[in-house]
């Protein structure tokens, strides 16, 4: 059996591939070759692996260590695609080790995560303290539509022949638990107009000039009805971020586009999102005759509301051994929402700050990287008591 690689040598392979998310990079299957490497290496160090298939020739990949048909499983889960390397003024998969941090897109989110997980699971295998059964699970396209944990979610998970009691989602939160987190409705408006010569625009009807009566509309009227909060996870919040039309100088627009982004917090439903903006455009669609304003939807996400048992008790508990724990919401979010529309208790907690995340320099500090190993370990290794 080959050497296992020490947390840092891990993470660096994993930054080395370029996974930029499939729907930014235009790449198919950008996650795949980390999937396969991933699924090799762990089958080398005599690992059971699994593939759970998605759409397009995707899968998510399963690591797995049974101790014992009737033990508990815990699941720990970590996303494999990364944001656009757009912009970055570090070389992004150099993974470039200086003054104690690595840098590279994905080093903090997530694949820091990932590495610790894996080692995390292996120095378990060689413990005498094994109590529980465990899952590593690489999951694609957190960035964008987050098939992934959808499709394990809902698909996947009934699958397995047995039911996980809680799963750890890895994302940067400094290796405090974070129990709550905000949803997203990513919605689509366009207008049509009619196209013309631009040397007569009376004769066409510009969609670019009825796209600003919509973002009037919205900014003045339903943005600022946005009036939910929620304690952990701050204030709902809309914003239009995109925004695309027209063809060349001398033609009237006959299509226009937005892209708004709506943040829910626990407690809403991101399907009332669609109807609640229709309602605000329906009396603009009265004043304009001939008016065709679209509204759709390119993605949703539920928000994660905070919860309380067993799994939630038991991974206070152990992280209580490395320090004061403090519980805490986001606004931002992550795969957890998914598993737990499921009843599939999750919590999130992974090394690093988001604030590393998506920047033009992202970084991970070593020594959360190695902390996470333990504190992984140490969940993993912890008796999990179903009534606790």
């Amino acid at each position: 059996m080959p050497t296992f690689p020490t947390v840092i040598e891990l993470l660096q392979k994993m930054v080395s591939f370029d996974t930029v998310n499939s729907m930014i990079s235009g790449k198919p299957n950008a996650e795949q070759p980390l999937a396969l490497w991933l699924e090799e290496f762990a089958q080398s160090h005599d690992f059971k692996t699994t593939r759970l298939p998605l759409d397009n020739g995707d899968f998510n990949l399963l690591v797995s260590y049974e101790v014992a048909p009737d033990n508990p499983w815990i699941f720990f889960e970590s996303h494999l695609d990364v944001v656009s390397i757009e912009g970055m003024t570090i070389e992004p998969f150099a993974a470039k080790i200086e003054d104690g941090k690595m840098w590279g897109r994905g080093s903090c989110d997530t694949k820091a995560t990932g590495a610790s997980m894996l080692c995390a699971l292996k120095n378990y295998r060689e413990s005498a303290e094994q109590h529980n059964n465990i899952g590593v699970l690489f999951t694609c396209d957190e960035e964008v539509t987050k098939r992934g944990s959808v499709g394990f979610a809902h698909q996947q998970l009934p699958t397995l022949g047995f039911r996980p009691v809680g799963v750890i989602v890895g994302e940067p939160t400094m290796l405090q638990p974070v129990i709550a987190h905000n949803g997203v409705a990513r919605i689509h408006i366009t207008t049509s107009g009619v196209a013309a010569h631009s040397s007569n625009p009376a004769n066409g009807r510009s969609a670019i000039t009825e796209m600003v009566k919509v973002i009037q509309r919205l900014e003045s009227e339903y943005v600022p009805s946005l009036t939910a909060h929620h304690p952990l996870t701050g204030k709902a919040q809309a914003s239009i971020n995109m925004i695309k039309g027209g063809t060349q100088f001398n033609i009237i627009p006959d299509k226009c586009e937005i892209g708004m982004d709506r943040r829910l917090v626990p407690g809403e439903n991101p399907k009332d999102v669609p109807p609640a903006v229709e309602a605000v455009l329906a009396p603009l669609k009265a004043e304009m005759p001939g008016a065709d304003i679209q509204v759709t939807v390119f993605f949703d996400d539920p928000p994660l509301n905070p919860s309380e048992g067993p799994f939630n008790d038991y991974v206070n508990q152990v992280l209580s051994a490395f320090g004061p724990v403090e519980p805490s919401g986001v606004p931002y979010g992550t795969d957890a929402s998914n598993f737990a529309a499921v009843n599939l208790p999750a919590i999130v907690l992974g090394p690093g700050h988001i604030s590393q995340a998506h920047t033009k320099d992202e970084w991970i500090a070593l020594e959360q990287v190695e902390k996470a190993v333990e504190v992984y370990g140490a969940l993993m290794s912890s008796p999990f008591n179903r009534g606790f």
